[in-house]
Formats: structure tokens, C-alpha cells, sequence
């Protein structure tokens, strides 16, 4: 009888285990947003404060966020397109974009 009990509690156990799976799973996936926004934010060199609006889910092999910001010296809002190598945990980072041009200002 001790045998059939064992099988009734890796079952019931299975639950917690797949909780914590997801948890530390959650975490990694707000430890990758973090790096992607910070390497982003420093790779924009050409916008003044810049913001970064990460991808959440990107692609299997890239990490991808939008960056947006005024030009230094400029008036104006501009956009670029940051992409993360999550192998390398590297950044590039794409041309200014006018964000008018994008449909991102509001309407006036």
C-alpha cells in the first residue's frame, strides 16, 4: 500500500514544481528586458534622453526595441530601432527615423 502512495504524491507535487519553473523563467525574461533598454538607451547616442519601448517577445535569436527621443541640437521627435543579439548581448542600433513620418505624434 506504501507503494500506490508514492505515484499520488509526485503528482501532487508536480504543480509547485512547474510554478517555480515559471517564476525564474518570469525573472530571466525581466533580467533580458532590463539589459535591452539600458544597452539600447546608451547605444542612442544621438537623442537626448532617450526611451527605450522593448519588444516582449522580440524573435528566437534577437531582442528588439524601440527608441525614441529629440535629436540633440534639434527640436523635433526622432525614433530608432535597437536590436539585441541575445547570444552576444550585444546592440545595433538604426538610423534616426522621423517619428511624424512613423505616424507617432499626435494628430494636431
Amino acid at each position: 500500500m506504501n507503494r500506490n502512495i508514492i505515484p499520488l504524491l509526485a503528482i501532487a507535487a508536480l504543480p509547485f514544481f512547474s510554478t517555480a519553473a515559471y517564476a525564474s523563467s518570469d525573472e530571466a525574461w525581466k533580467e533580458l528586458a532590463a539589459d535591452v533598454e539600458a544597452k539600447c538607451k546608451k547605444a542612442a547616442v544621438a537623442i537626448e534622453a532617450p526611451a527605450a519601448t522593448v519588444d516582449p517577445f522580440g524573435s528566437a535569436h534577437y531582442a528588439l526595441a524601440l527608441v525614441t527621443g529629440r535629436p540633440k541640437g534639434a527640436k523635433g521627435l526622432v525614433a530608432q530601432i535597437c536590436v539585441y543579439d541575445k547570444q552576444k548581448k550585444s546592440v545595433e542600433i538604426g538610423s534616426e527615423l522621423d517619428a511624424k513620418k512613423l505616424g507617432l505624434m499626435p494628430a494636431k
